[in-house]
């Protein structure tokens, strides 16, 4: 019996093959870049794209954010077929611009059109990171600007949400001009007295951030997003101080009142419902 025992091949375990791995199906999971947890990209778009560990918001993309703003079927687009040129003919550009279009099935870093909230009428503008970083060049102006002036054409309130690195470099000074040209927009619409409500996602830098994304009538701002002009060290090699850990937070902004509210995006279409009905009870102006 004990000659059987110790005559027994011993089993050792084996490392699987490569085709015998069961690896995890690409697009199935992701991982929180705050908290590091790991979780089902599927339960995470059932919680908005929001962190259930740690309340990150994860970045939307246009048409997401749209979904989770306006009334079922109310939107309609402006300018979709808008696609920039290359004043500059900077090197590459119009074959990143290309790529861009591909990956995003956008023309552009920004939509806009109009829609409903709680029955409300709005013109909205919705930019996406996705595209050159979200960057605002020539035709990102141009449709934000057009957008504005729908909104004064029809006496309807205008929202819209940043999300920018800035103004786009491979445009050079016309990208520049279109801080003064959305600026220059909203002013017409505040002499006409319509609403303008301006919520910052994370990133808002740059120009965006120095032009139409900081004039709303109201400025509200996601959780933890940061919105800024200059980045962290270049602020600091200038003013030679060490700046607070939180610096550039949406919750910094509106301790130091530069924001009016930080809402989480769960509540953010309730916020905006709730504000649009306070200017405009009958659902117009």
């Amino acid at each position: 019996m004990l000659r059987d025992i110790f005559s027994k091949k011993k089993k050792y375990a084996t490392i699987p093959s490569e085709q015998a791995k069961q690896e995890v199906p690409e697009g199935l999971m992701t991982k929180c870049p705050q908290c590091k947890t790991i979780m089902y990209i599927k339960e995470l778009k059932k919680n908005n794209l929001v962190c259930e560990g740690c309340d990150y918001h994860h970045r939307l993309s246009s048409y997401e954010r749209l979904e989770l703003t306006l009334d079922p079927g109310s939107f309609q687009e402006f300018d979709a077929d808008m696609i920039a040129k290359d004043p500059l003919e900077f090197p590459s550009y119009l074959e990143k611009s290309a790529q861009d279009r591909e990956k995003t099935k956008l023309n552009e870093a920004v939509v806009t059109g109009e829609g409903t909230i709680n029955g409300i009428p709005t013109v909205i503008g919705v930019m996406d990171a996705r595209f050159r970083m979200g960057s605002m060049g020539s035709v990102v102006g141009e449709k934000i600007t057009r957008a504005i002036e729908r909104a004064i054409e029809g006496d309807k309130p205008f929202i819209m949400f940043a999300a920018s690195g800035g103004a786009r470099m491979q445009e050079g000074v016309f990208s520049l001009m279109q801080m003064a040209k959305t600026s220059a927009a909203l002013n017409q619409l505040h002499e006409k007295g319509l609403l303008f409500i301006s919520v910052l996602t994370h990133p808002t830098t740059g120009g965006v951030s120095a032009s139409f994304a900081s004039l709303g009538d109201i400025n509200i701002a996601e959780p933890g997003a940061l919105i800024g002009f200059a980045g962290r060290r270049i602020i600091e090699q200038t003013i030679r101080q060490k700046l607070p850990d939180d610096f550039q937070t949406a919750e910094f902004l509106l301790e130091h009142g530069q924001l009016d509210q930080v809402v989480s995006r769960h509540n953010l279409k309730e916020t905006l419902g709730t504000i649009l009905a306070l200017h405009y009870p009958n659902g117009e102006e």
